[in-house]
């Protein structure tokens, strides 16, 4: 009697272990099954629309919970480097191409080119977009989810007045602002001779040949662009006065006023243009100032998504960054930026901004470039094109060494 009793408590022992075991077992299923993505972004509206876009997200992927975490603008990156380096990274986050370069020389992002390429939604992405975001090393990082690119403000009005059209290349602009010109009372052009300036710069310089590296801006070419803006400025008098010192809330002021018949900025700007001046405002791409592929140049202003290589649930984050890269979901993810959406979907019925802006902005895109993330880069647009603009526009140096000056940064 004792064996048996002895064994049908092993028994008993076995299958309450065998119980145990598969509880076990569904239980740490259950946890891989609902993975957390930890996702960091950062938007200054109060009209949030994350929770919804996390709330549709879940509905639709119930094996995957999104934390998602509005961090403040001003610390955004010292906390994402912080974060990295401490082992406490978020598994995906919103990023801009300027940190590209660090983040992979730190080895902090995945490689997301195969999935992109294995995305359905790769189709939907306007052109160029891609290309535009991709990584120091020809990899791809990231995944666009906003921009917005530079384009010619005008005054429709002013240009009736004078019987002229939006100018499509540099001569035309030329004469355009010299028409429009009726000082001081009227000018032309309203240039950005303050900081931030650099990129309407840009788009008379670079157009015509100059580049970011030695010598690159030192060129016949480079240096007689530089002059045809200063010429502007100082002989043909199509800038206002206070251009050298004036940075974007003068220029903006100037062109909703009438005093400037023309600027330079992006789609960001056109909801409050269109309160002051309703149709008396439209916009058109910059003009053509050179030869070729390379003849028109604009800047390009970027977010992204991307997915940290330290994730531990790469495809569930995956699946997050391309969904807010989707059709409706991006759109409604940009009506809290004011950015443009990415997608050529939702560019067609797009309701956020009017649409000869929009227009404007996606026509753009095909000649849209951005400035190689350096430390070179970094000083020219933060401290050196300010400077020598400045001294260039009231005649304390030539062109020649102003761009002399500037060819330094690249030198080093």
């Amino acid at each position: 009697m004792k064996s048996p009793t002895r064994f049908a408590r092993l028994k008993s022992l076995a299958k309450g272990l065998a119980v145990a075991a598969a509880v076990a077992t569904g239980l740490a299923a259950g946890t891989a099954s609902a993975e957390t993505v930890r996702f960091w972004y950062h938007f200054d509206n109060p009209a949030n629309p994350m929770s919804d876009l996390v709330a549709k997200f879940e509905k639709a992927n119930p094996g995957i919970k999104i934390e998602a975490e509005n961090v403040p603008w001003n610390s955004y990156y010292d906390n994402l480097y912080t974060a990295l380096i401490g082992g406490n990274a978020p598994d995906a986050a919103m990023v801009k191409l300027f940190a590209q370069p660090r983040l992979v020389e730190m080895g902090a992002l995945e490689p997301i080119g195969d999935r992109i390429d294995a995305w359905p939604g790769k189709a939907d992405l306007l052109d160029n977009l891609l290309t535009l975001n991709k990584g120091p090393d020809g990899v791809q990082y990231y995944l666009p989810v906003q921009y917005v690119v530079l384009y010619l403000y005008y005054r429709t009005d002013l240009f009736a007045e004078a019987g002229l059209k939006p100018p499509a290349t540099c001569d035309e602009f030329r004469e355009a602002a010299i028409k429009l010109t009726h000082a001081p009372e009227r000018y032309g052009f309203g240039l950005r001779g303050g900081k931030g300036g650099w990129d309407q710069w840009g788009s008379f310089v670079f157009s015509r040949g100059a580049k970011f590296k030695a010598g690159g801006l030192t060129t016949p070419e480079a240096v007689a662009a530089n002059q045809w803006v200063i010429d502007l400025f100082q002989k043909d008098k199509v800038i206002p006065p206070s251009a050298p010192n004036d940075g974007f809330q003068e220029i903006i002021a100037a062109f909703k006023s009438g005093k400037t018949a023309m600027t330079i900025h992006h789609i960001g700007s056109s909801k409050d243009l269109v309160a002051a001046l309703g149709d008396k405002v439209s916009a058109v791409p910059v003009p053509r100032c050179g030869e070729g592929e390379d003849g028109r140049w604009t800047s390009y202003g970027d977010e992204s998504l991307a997915i940290f290589s330290s994730s531990t649930v790469k495809d569930a984050a995956w699946k997050w960054i391309s969904f807010l890269a989707e059709g409706q979901n991006n759109v409604d993810f940009n009506s809290a930026t004011g950015q443009m959406t990415v997608t050529k979907s939702g560019a067609k019925d797009w309701k956020l901004h009017e649409r000869r802006f929009v227009d404007a902005t996606i026509e753009s895109l095909p000649f849209a470039h951005v400035l190689p993330a350096t430390s070179a880069t970094s000083e020219f647009v933060n401290t050196a094109w300010q400077t020598q603009m400045q001294r260039a526009l009231t005649g304390q140096i030539t062109s020649q060494q102003m761009m002399d000056e500037l060819n330094t940064l690249f030198t080093q």
